[in-house]
């Protein structure tokens, strides 16, 4: 069926149904002319008489009837399944792919998302841990959790949590039998637990601050990881110096089973955000997971 005969078999029937071009041409927003001219052309393609006209009235002929018995429920189910589509471009479905870091994923992803996840059982969340920067767009990703120093310039970012407050921590065992650095470079004189973050990449480099001063110390240790659990696992297990985010620590620094060093060296890092497209802000499903990962103070 060409687009002609859709839009014309379309107007016949809002006609049959109202018995009135007046009507008619009044729903469908067009002129009771050009209104009256579509349904002639329409008669005229399909070489039918489709309408009796009177000036009191319009009623189907028998060809008008049957076109309104085989064709409007067709039509009828084409307009329910575009409304469906409409529906579910506005309701939240589909896969959200994420890449994260474990910490990101465990101190906020996992704690809303797996109370948000339940309500829209359309929704699937994939979370990709890799504490590498993944490239969000052309690994194809919808989302990716950075820090605020982090954000490249070309993404949307919304803050989903506080600033992040470092600890350099070590197990009672460890720092009994090894004085705690009071400076910098006396790390360089301890064992610690080292962070790889890609295959490519260097070890990374201990970031300390105090006051004005900024400073990057390169430690070594026993253990290297890609990631940050296994490196407070480490330091649990005395075997050595971690530098981790102090949330992870709290609960172990508050019970005895690690205490912090060279507190007043410990940066602030800018809270996490999560970071997309700006083109996927017209995904509902994304546009929710944003909404409920906000931070808000």
């Amino acid at each position: 069926m060409s687009g002609e005969n859709f839009r014309d078999i379309i107007a016949f029937l809002a006609v049959a149904n109202e018995r009135s071009f007046t009507r008619a041409a009044a729903k469908l927003g067009v002129s009771q002319s050009a209104l009256s001219h579509t349904i002639s052309s329409l008669e005229a393609r399909l070489e039918l008489r489709l309408l009796t006209r009177t000036t009191r009235s319009v009623a189907p002929t028998e060809a008008g009837h049957r076109l309104i018995e085989r064709v409007a429920p067709r039509f009828d189910v084409i307009a329910d399944e575009l409304a469906a589509f409409d529906e579910l471009r506005h309701k939240p479905a589909g896969t959200v792919r994420i890449t994260t870091s474990d910490f990101a994923a465990n101190s906020v992803l996992w704690p809303k998302l797996s109370k948000l996840q339940p309500q829209y059982p359309e929704l699937k969340i994939e979370m990709s841990i890799d504490p590498g920067l993944t490239d969000i767009v052309s690994e194809r990703f919808d989302a990716g959790i950075r820090f605020g120093d982090q954000i490249a310039k070309d993404m949307s970012a919304v803050r989903i949590s506080p600033d992040i407050q470092v600890a350099i921590v070590g197990a009672p065992s460890y720092l009994d039998q090894h004085a705690a650095p009071k400076i910098p470079s006396d790390l360089t004189r301890h064992a610690c637990i080292n962070v790889r973050f890609s295959a490519r990449s260097g070890l990374y480099a201990w970031e300390l601050k105090k006051g004005k001063r900024n400073v990057q110390v390169r430690v070594d240790g026993p253990w290297t990881f890609n990631c940050i659990y296994p490196v407070l696992d480490a330091a649990l297990a005395g075997f050595g110096l971690a530098y981790v985010p102090e949330e992870m620590a709290r609960e172990h620094i508050e019970s005895g089973r690690l205490r912090s060093v060279l507190k007043d060296w410990c940066p602030t890092f800018p809270g996490l955000h999560i970071c997309y497209a700006s083109r996927r802000e017209s995904s509902a499903a994304l546009s929710l997971i944003v909404e409920t990962l906000r931070y808000t103070d």
